[in-house]
Order: C-alpha cells, then structure tokens, then sequence
C-alpha cells in the first residue's frame, strides 16, 4: 500500500480512494506533501466503510493555499499556517489534522553507520554553502569517533511552495542568525547553494541517488526510502533521533487553546527529548460556501479522521491530534456556513 502511495506521488496521479467513486460524491482537496502518507491511507479505510471517496492534489502547501483561496478545491492543506490576518482576509479558517517531524536525510558513502550528529547552526551553514565537504572541521567536531570523507555536500532543497520549506526555514533561522538574515523563512526562498526536487518525494529520491547529499524531508518518507538521519541537537543541548517518541516530546508543548486562528509553529520546542523540527498540518476551508454538500462531506471525513485515524497515524510515526484537541475543533466547525445561513455540519 504504501509502495503505491509515494509512487503515485513521484508520478504525479493524485487521485486517493475514489476507485468506483462518482466525481461528484468525491470529496476535493489540495496542498501539502507532508500528510500525504496518512491521508491516502485514512482516505482509502474511509471510502470502505462510507463509499465516499478523496481526490487529493499533492502539490504543496503553497498550491494548496492558491486553490483553496480560488474555490478550487473543497478544502486545502498547508504545513505552513496562515496567520489570524490572512485567514480573516480570505474568509477562511484553519486546524491541526495531524503532527509529524521534519527530518535531515543523508547518503554519503564511506560513512559508516546510518546516522551522523548535527547542531541547527552546522546544518544553516551547510544550507548556505558555507560548509562544503562532509570532513568539514564543524562536522568532524559534533562527530569525533567517526572517519569522514572529503565528499562534497549536495544540500537538496524543495523547487516549489511548500509547508516542508516554511518549517525548516523556520527552525534554522531561529537558530541561525546569519541564516536568518541571508535566506529567511518561508514556503519560498532563495537557497545560495544545492539543487531543487519537487514535493517530499522528490527530495527523498534525489538523496537517495547522489552521493554527499543532504535533504530535509518528511519521516515517513526517509523511511519508505529506507534513508540514512541525521540525528540533531535540540534546544536543551541534547542529540536527539528523529522518531514518534521525540515528535510526540515537540508537540506536547502546543497550546492550541491560546493560538489565534490556530496559528502554531512547534520548531524548536523546549524538552529533553524534543525533535526540534516538528510541525502541525493543517486543513484550510472557507467559512462561507455557495454548496453545503461537499463541504458537509469533506467535515464528516475529518471527523471520521480524528476517532478513526490515530493507529493509522501511528503507524505511519505521526503525532494524532488530541481528543481535546479534536473536540475543539469540531466545535469551530459551525463557523463554516451555506448560504442559507445554517452550519453545513452538526455533531
């Protein structure tokens, strides 16, 4: 199943669970690459036991957040937030679907082992170029007991808008200064060194078939491509493996309750064990609709989502979102209305 799910986001067919299913009862929606795993695999258990099915365009965030403001779509999906302002701009609202890590995939020959540690300040500067061969003195420091080689680092980067972009550029600006003045944050932005792949899978196939590169991806698929991880130092001054226990250590500071418009970044997080690039995905739908039909559809899959999808979540080594987390939600859900006035879901 899942050999299906990250070949069909290399080929680009992005159709999830909708076999046999009319396009009109299909639910519509676009944007990130980061949940993809886990959306086709709840999309596909939804359509067995609803018959509804998900045609999902992973196109990144960026995309995601174009047709959703277009009425393109019935929902979009970005990893990157709006902000209270561009939520209010666009008459939209937005909520955490689910939680994951963002990790640093390698493949150097030579390097013995599948993994290598670094600090965010190490891993900025190898984004700016600034370090260029993987025995960089920097390097050899934070991983004393290993013989590295004079390869040259081909730092991979995402080519297009993307949620995956916006949160590690957000980490390393936050730890980097000087990144954070020469490149900046965002979905978009202009990298000095590297080469550019298109979505998480993408990036993931480029690392895998060059020698000294380095790539910042979603777990899930430096897992399905069985990639080497670097392993980083966190905010507490501790190295830390990217796995479900650190993400889950990241996530448990959210305070959702508290977060305008659901506006929450998780990069960064205090905690011994925190993975210090974890993030949120989340759905963004218009409060206003000219059609009630398919956006009552595309909540009652959420819904379904939230009580039916946490193993399935799990599985894949995302972070669920909480019950609580999960009834707050549903309860903001009477904003989004038809245009008779009447909320398109009720509990």
């Amino acid at each position: 199943m899942l050999k299906h799910v990250f070949a069909t986001l290399i080929s680009g067919s992005l159709v999830l669970g909708a076999a046999g299913v009319q396009a009109q009862d299909a639910i519509t929606g676009a944007g990130a690459t980061f949940p993809y795993p886990v959306y086709s695999q709840w999309a596909d258990a939804y359509q067995d036991e609803s018959g509804v099915g998900l045609n999902y365009q992973a196109i990144g965030s960026g995309g995601g957040i174009q047709q959703i403001v277009a009425k393109t779509v019935t929902f979009g999906a970005s990893d990157a937030p709006m902000t209270k302002e561009e939520l209010d701009k666009n008459g939209l609202m937005q909520w955490p679907m689910v939680m994951g890590g963002v990790v640093a995939a390698f493949h150097v020959e030579g390097i013995e082992g599948d993994s290598l540690n670094l600090d965010g300040p190490t891993l900025a500067d190898i984004y700016q170029g600034k370090i260029a061969n993987w025995n960089d003195e920097a390097i050899a420091k934070l991983n004393p007991d290993m013989d590295l080689p004079d390869t040259p680092i081909t730092p991979v980067y995402r080519a297009e808008g993307s949620g995956t972009n916006f949160l590690f550029t957000h980490y390393l600006a936050q730890v980097s200064e000087d990144f954070a003045n020469t490149v900046g944050e965002g979905k978009s932005v202009a990298w000095p060194a590297g080469v550019g792949a298109k979505a998480n899978a993408g990036v993931a196939s480029q690392v895998a078939n060059t020698n000294g590169a380095i790539g910042y991806v979603e777990y899930a698929y430096a897992e399905q491509n069985d990639l080497d991880l670097v392993h980083l130092k966190n905010q507490a001054g501790n190295v830390v493996a990217p796995s479900m226990d650190s993400f889950m250590a990241a996530a448990a500071n959210a305070d959702w309750e508290n977060a305008p418009g659901m506006y929450l970044v998780l990069t960064n997080q205090p905690g011994d064990d925190s993975w210090p690039i974890t993030g949120a995905s989340f759905i963004l739908m218009h409060k206003q609709v000219q059609n009630a039909d398919p956006a009552s559809r595309a909540l009652e899959f959420f819904d379904w989502a939230y009580s039916n999808g946490d193993d399935m979540a799990k599985e894949l080594d995302y972070v669920p979102m909480p019950q609580n987390v999960a009834e707050m939600v549903r309860s903001s859900w009477s904003e989004i209305k038809g245009s008779n006035g009447d909320a398109v879901w009720t509990p």
